[in-house]
C-alpha cells in the first residue's frame, strides 16, 4: 500500500476551525446508524452516543491513535438482543428488565475479542492471517455495503425528491467543490437537504396520517413526507441537558444476581456472535487501510485493534450500550473527503460524549428527515462494497482458480441471500445472522480447500506502516 497524494494525513495543516468542523461531519455521519440500534432494541439513546464517543477514544488509545476508526453501535447484535430482551418483554419482565441480561452478553462477548488478539500476539499475525485473505475479507465488505443497501433505499422511499437533493449535494461538491466545501460533502447534504425540505414543509406542506402517525407532507402527496410532528414537538419539550446515564439500565444496578439461569442463557446465547463480529472487525480494517493507504493489519498491529474493539464493546455494554464496531459510515466519509487524520476522529468522539448530555440535539438529529438518512446512505453504503472491490483487486486476488471463486461466491450469496439462522443448544435457540454465516462458511472452506498458497508479507520494519504485499 502507498501513500495517496492528494490526501491529508496531517489535518493541522487545516486549521483548528476547519478540524472541528470536519469533527462534526463524522459524528453526524455514525449518528443516525448508531441511534437506529437502541430504537430497534430499546436501549437509551443518550447512553449509546455516550458509549459511542467513549469507546471511539479507548480503541485510539489502545491502537497508538493511528487507526482513523469510529466505533458505532453494531447491528450484529440485534438478534441477540431480540433473543434476550424482546420489546414486548418475556417471562413476565419487561424488555427494560431484560436488556441489562444482554447487556451482560454483548460485554461478555467483547472479551472474546481479547482471545483472537492474544492469539495473534503470541503466534504472530502471519499464521493467524493465512485464515482471512483478501478473498475472504474483500467478499465480506462488498457483503456489509451491499446487504445494507436495502436500508438506504427504503429510506429514500419515504421522500424521493428529498432522497435525491442530498444525495446530489453531496455528489456535487464532493466532485466540482472547491477548498473546504469539497472535504465535507456529507455534511453539506444533510444540512442543505434538511433546509429545503424545511422550506418545502413551510410552503407547500401539510399534516397527514399515515399508520397512525402524524407527518408534514407536500401537499396531497403521501409518498412525499418531510417531518414527523411527534420529532417536532419532542423538539419543542426536551431539555438542554441530561444525564446520559441511568443506572437501572446497567450491569451493575439492573441485574438480579440470584437469577443464574437468565444470565448464563444471555450469555450463551449471544457471545457466539462475536465470532462473525470478529470477521468484519478484520474487514473493516482491511477497508480502512485500503482507503488510507497504510498497513493498521501490521502497524499498530491487528491484536491491538481488536483488542481496542473488543474492550471498547465490553464497556459499553456494562454501562447500558450496544456493541460497539468500527463503522462503514466512518470509512465511507474517509474515502470521500481524503482527510485521512486520526485526530479528526477523536475530535468527532469528543463532539459525540458532549451531545450525549443534550436531550436537545438528540431530538433535533431526530427530527432528520429519514429520506435524508436515505440519499447520504445511499453513496456510503455504496462506497463500503466499492472498498471492498477495490481490496480485492489491489491484492490481485486470482479468480482463474476455482477455489477462490468458491470461496466468495459462498460468501456473497449467503451474506445476501439468507436470512438468519437460528439451532437450539438445550433449550437456548441461538441466531446467526447471514453476515455471521457468509463470514464463518468463507473462513472454513479457505481453510479447508487445497491450493490455500496465501501469504500475509509486510514490508521491511522501515516501511512498515505503508507497505503490505499480498499474494492469493
Amino acid at each position: 500500500m502507498a501513500k495517496q497524494q492528494d490526501a491529508i494525513y496531517d489535518a493541522k495543516q487545516l486549521g483548528v476551525a476547519k478540524m472541528l468542523i470536519l469533527g462534526f461531519q463524522h459524528t453526524f455521519a455514525m449518528f443516525g446508524a448508531t441511534v437506529l440500534v437502541p430504537l430497534l432494541t430499546g436501549l437509551n439513546i443518550a447512553t449509546t452516543l455516550l458509549m459511542a464517543g467513549l469507546g471511539t477514544l479507548l480503541f485510539h488509545l489502545i491502537s497508538k491513535g493511528k487507526v482513523p476508526a469510529f466505533l458505532g453501535s453494531s447491528f450484529a447484535f440485534l438478534g441477540g438482543y431480540a433473543a434476550v430482551a424482546p420489546l414486548d418483554g418475556a417471562d413476565g419482565m419487561t424488555n427494560a428488565e431484560l436488556l441489562p441480561y444482554a447487556c451482560l452478553g454483548v460485554a461478555c462477548a467483547g472479551l472474546v475479542y481479547l482471545v483472537l488478539a492474544g492469539l495473534i500476539r503470541l503466534v504472530g499475525i502471519k499464521k493467524v492471517m493465512r485464515f482471512f485473505p483478501p478473498v475472504v475479507t474483500g467478499p465480506i465488505i462488498i457483503s456489509i455495503g451491499l446487504g445494507l443497501a436495502g436500508s438506504a433505499v427504503s429510506n429514500c422511499q419515504q421522500n424521493w425528491l428529498v432522497a435525491f437533493i442530498a444525495l446530489a449535494i453531496v455528489v456535487v461538491f464532493n466532485i466540482w467543490g472547491k477548498g473546504m466545501a469539497k472535504i465535507i460533502p456529507i455534511l453539506l447534504g444533510v444540512l442543505g437537504s434538511c433546509l429545503i425540505a424545511a422550506v418545502i414543509a413551510l410552503v407547500w406542506g401539510e399534516t397527514i396520517d399515515v399508520d397512525g402517525a402524524e407527518y408534514i407532507a407536500l401537499a396531497g402527496k403521501e409518498n412525499l413526507l418531510l417531518f414527523s410532528t411527534a420529532s417536532l414537538q419532542n423538539l419543542i419539550e426536551a431539555p438542554w441537558i441530561g444525564l446520559p446515564i441511568h443506572w437501572g439500565g446497567t450491569v451493575f444496578g439492573g441485574i438480579d444476581w440470584s437469577n443464574s439461569s437468565l444470565i448464563i442463557s444471555s450469555i450463551v446465547a449471544i457471545m457466539p456472535i462475536s465470532l462473525a463480529t470478529m470477521m468484519e472487525h478484520i474487514g473493516d480494517i482491511s477497508a480502512i487501510s485500503s482507503t488510507v493507504g497504510k498497513n493498521y493489519l501490521a502497524e499498530p498491529g491487528l491484536h491491538r485493534t481488536l483488542m481496542g474493539d473488543g474492550l471498547a464493546t465490553s464497556l459499553s455494554a456494562l454501562f447500558g450500550g450496544p456493541a460497539n464496531t468500527t463503522y462503514g459510515e466512518n470509512t465511507g466519509v474517509l474515502a470521500l473527503s481524503k482527510v485521512y487524520d486520526p485526530k479528526v476522529i477523536r475530535i468527532a468522539a469528543v463532539v459525540a460524549v458532549i451531545l450525549s448530555f443534550s436531550p436537545k440535539f438528540e431530538a433535533l438529529v431526530a427530527l432528520i428527515p429519514t429520506a435524508v438518512i436515505g440519499g447520504i446512505s445511499f453513496v456510503l453504503y455504496g462506497m463500503i462494497s466499492a472498498i471492498g472491490v477495490r481490496n480485492v483487486v489491489e491484492n490481485q486476488v486470482d479468480f482463474t482458480k476455482s477455489r477462490n471463486l468458491i470461496v466468495a461466491a459462498i460468501i456473497l450469496v449467503s451474506a445476501l441471500g439468507l436470512g438468519s439462522i437460528s439451532f437450539a443448544i438445550g433449550s437456548l435457540t441461538i441466531t446467526l445472522s447471514a453476515l455471521a454465516v457468509a463470514s464463518i462458511a468463507g473462513i472454513v472452506l479457505n481453510a479447508i480447500l487445497p491450493g490455500n498458497d496465501y501469504q500475509f508479507e509486510t514490508e521491511p520494519a522501515e516501511e512498515a506502516q505503508t507497505g503490505v504485499n499480498f499474494k492469493v
